[in-house]
């Protein structure tokens, strides 16, 4: 044991000798910054652009506001794609600052934020918008003193990762078919500027270094041209599986007298005729991502079931239920008006979508979920429709969710309609989960 003691300080010894040096280190890593000067970082070259003064004080690249409260970056002046990336970085309180990544002029990349001010949050993601809140990450900053910070991008839909002094407070990948970000571009340091810091507070960073991953590292599937979907090694690796073989339910129960399904090419197919309520997992699921592809004919009627007990109760105030429906239609064919939590994506009984994301029906859809404790984000064909903390809300319909299972089944509904063509209404594929927990 003292051997391996002595082994592992030598080698953060090494490590730390290596920040400041140019060009590949150890096990790929690369300093950014000498310490000394500005050499290979500029003020220009994405997106948020300013008048922030930056100087190095101490040791460290430091940033405070320029005139007029102007905020600003700082980029390298080399861009990244796949890549890991670390620094001490001291943000004084209240101050705003975050680390971007994939920075171009003409292309939105991604921010991990460090906001230390009253209601500020370290490690959300941010791009013209929110992607994922954190409020719990200001837990693990600690005020006044240097803070180990790192960051993980890998793949488009971007893996976004981040690790504060040792914790991991961020662990997301952005859905698939999210409107598109820069798959490569600078790296940023950020003063945010315009807000009410005192004069002369600063975001500083020191030991600055980056590794670049291998091609491929966020590749977590493949897709032949039938659409089909196939796990990587890196998506293995990520957590993911695969809910669905594309050959046979295997991994699921049908609800009911069993009838009304097919597996076949790759698809869950959901029959007109049979008299199962739902298909789910045999399996119970607590915190996770999931994402899914699904077309539908008129007039279908499905949902997602998430964490619902199994005890014969309805999943949908169980657990939670996102609605599968054919809005396009359903309004005029049944003369009847839809609450706005019916329509697709809505978080059934309680929160309705914030836009209409649903595509004409007979084409593929993505809806991509994940919960997290009570939050739970819904994005469909890339649009987030809500990220909510369900515990806060108050449902139309059902039981308040602090009061629902905290763990249960994933489960496809069949409500069929009558008076279509065809056997089949609703199709589903290229089902993944990923356990957070």
């Amino acid at each position: 044991m003292i051997g391996r003691m002595i082994i592992t300080a030598c080698t953060a010894l090494l490590a730390s000798s290596l920040l400041l040096q140019p060009g590949p280190g150890l096990d790929g890593w690369q300093g950014l910054f000498d310490g000394e000067t500005l050499e290979g970082w500029t003020t220009t070259g994405g997106r948020y652009d300013g008048k922030a003064v930056w100087a190095v004080e101490g040791g460290a690249i430091t940033g405070r506001e320029g005139p007029g409260r102007a905020g600003g970056l700082i980029y390298t002046e080399t861009p990244w794609s796949d890549f890991e990336f670390e620094c001490q970085a001291w943000v004084d309180y209240p101050f705003d600052s975050g680390v971007f990544v994939r920075m171009r002029p003409d292309q939105d990349g991604m921010q991990f934020t460090l906001d230390n001010r009253p209601g500020g949050e370290i490690g959300a993601l941010y791009s013209a918008g929110y992607f994922l809140h954190n409020p719990a990450g200001a837990g693990l900053w600690e005020q006044e003193a240097w803070n180990h910070v790192r960051v993980r991008v890998a793949g488009n839909p971007m893996h976004c990762e981040m690790w504060i002094n040792g914790t991991k407070t961020t662990d997301h990948r952005l859905a698939d078919g999210t409107r598109p970000l820069a798959t490569t571009g600078l790296i940023g340091l950020q003063v945010h500027g315009g807000g009410n810091a005192p004069e002369g507070a600063k975001a500083a960073f020191k030991d600055i270094r980056v590794r670049p991953l291998p091609a491929g590292t966020g590749d977590y599937w493949t897709t032949d041209e039938g659409g089909r979907m196939a796990l990587t090694a890196a998506g293995a690796r990520a957590g993911w599986e695969s809910l669905f073989n594309g050959r046979d339910t295997t991994g699921w129960e049908a609800q009911g007298d069993g009838r009304g399904y097919r597996a076949r090419d790759g698809m869950l197919e959901f029959l007109v005729e049979g008299g199962s309520p739902q298909l789910v997992t045999t399996r119970d699921f607590q915190d996770f991502q999931l994402r899914l592809d699904f077309k539908i004919a008129r007039r279908a009627n499905s949902g997602l079931f998430l964490r619902a007990r199994r005890d014969g109760s309805n999943p949908a105030y169980s657990g939670r239920e996102v609605q599968i429906l054919d809005d396009h239609n359903w309004e005029a064919d049944t003369n009847s008006k839809l609450k706005a939590w019916q329509f697709t994506g809505a978080l059934y009984g309680a929160v309705a979508p914030s836009q209409k994301a649903l595509r004409p029906n007979g084409e593929w859809n993505t809806l991509c979920v994940t919960l997290d404790g009570p939050r739970m984000v819904t994005v469909l064909n890339g649009r987030i429709l809500y990220d909510v903390d369900t515990e806060g809300l108050t449902p139309e319909q059902g039981a308040a969710f602090a009061e629902r299972a905290a763990t249960g089944f994933i489960g496809l509904q069949r409500h069929a309609p009558g008076g279509i063509e065809g056997d089949a209404y609703a199709w589903f594929r290229n089902l993944y989960v990923r356990e957070l927990r």
